[in-house]
């Protein structure tokens, strides 16, 4: 059953706060109104801790729980410094949601890291399954810029373009990627398109304003789903970032629509992380530190006279889905778990997540 969520502001703590207690009361209700004895419910956070209102509802209503991590709750809170968020309360709400975890027949989480970090917290590795998220890789596919409307459409022809697209938010940093474009200040074959929202979005374009870059940069709002196919393959190759302290709580799962789009991309986080490993592990992009926006610039640089090794790392991105991360695997991954879980023939699964911001 999808669930609306109230219109609270989700920019705000307190708003998305409000949002997420909302859901998880209208969640329990209809878990209670809907499923049946042995039905399967998955519960996928966003909001975060929905695990536990669900173990609750599947224990009173004999339900097969599985909870989808896209995150781990509340450590990501906790490390982007969330307000009272440490001490008695922290513990209380890890207790919980360690709990609910354990009561849960599998764990479906998006990352290997993620899956270490519950191994690291004493749940089971039979309760555990890594599915990566993915793209419609079918609908999604490589497009010579050329050929792309949205470059005469935006007036972007004859530029090298960076791209960032979805949500900017607390998880990300934007600070290596605006040192970068200070060093390519005067360089305008360059253009940073930004393509989305988020807390962070509004502080990126009002950095640009005071440091007098907006030549450099192009900020639009999500666009349709249908424009997704050509917003993805725009950019000659697209930065994506994540706080290294964020490593094994949040994975950047964007990267699967931009490797099949058949784009490159650059990489700001954890050297070691599990990100940057996996685009330097399938020589489909590169990683640099948070901080080393000077060669940032310089890969861009070498890049945009390099067509063809972008191009090289472009087609090695589109291979990699296509053997490791396609839709149709992630659906089979996700029929096994399921049916590993059923002794007797299926009677239903039901589905519990809010409307997500990405």
């Amino acid at each position: 059953a999808r669930l609306e969520g109230a219109r609270f502001s989700r920019f705000s703590l307190f708003g998305r706060g409000c949002e997420d207690l909302f859901f998880y009361r209208r969640a329990s209700r209809a878990l209670q109104a809907s499923a049946r004895p042995g039905d399967i419910v998955v519960a996928k956070t966003d909001p975060p801790l929905l695990s536990i209102v669900a173990a609750k509802a599947a224990k009173a209503r004999g339900l097969t729980l599985v909870n989808w991590l896209q995150d781990l709750y509340p450590e990501t809170a906790e490390r982007l410094g969330v307000p009272f968020l440490r001490g008695p309360l922290l513990r209380t709400l890890l207790a919980l949601r360690d709990r609910a975890l354990g009561a849960a027949a599998k764990n479906v989480v998006v990352g290997e890291e993620m899956a270490a970090v519950l191994s690291s917290r004493g749940l089971p590795q039979s309760r555990i399954a890594v599915i990566p998220n993915w793209c419609d890789d079918e609908e999604i596919r490589p497009l010579p810029a050329q050929q792309n409307p949205l470059r005469r459409l935006w007036g972007l022809e004859g530029r090298f373009v960076v791209g960032y697209c979805g949500n900017l938010g607390r998880a990300h940093e934007f600070e290596t990627m605006l040192e970068a474009a200070e060093r390519l200040r005067e360089e305008n074959r360059f253009l940073f398109l930004l393509v989305g929202s988020g807390k962070k979005f509004g502080e990126l374009a009002r950095s640009v304003a005071e440091r007098r870059l907006a030549h450099l940069f192009r900020f639009l709002p999500y666009q349709e789903r249908a424009m997704l196919k050509y917003s993805l393959t725009l950019p000659d190759l697209h930065w994506v970032s994540l706080r290294p302290e964020l490593e094994g709580l949040i994975f950047p799962s964007k990267i699967y629509g931009i490797a099949a789009s058949g784009r490159p991309a650059i990489v700001i986080g954890a050297p070691d992380g599990e990100l940057s490993r996996l685009v330097r592990r399938h020589g489909c992009g590169l990683s640099l530190a948070p901080g080393e926006g000077a060669a940032f610039a310089e890969v861009l640089r070498r890049l945009a006279a390099d067509r063809g090794q972008l191009a090289a790392m472009g087609s090695r991105a589109r291979l990699m889905i296509e053997a490791h991360f396609s839709r149709r695997q992630a659906f089979e991954r996700w029929r096994l778990v399921l049916e590993s879980l059923l002794s007797v023939p299926r009677k239903g699964a039901t589905t519990l997540n809010a409307p997500s911001e990405t």
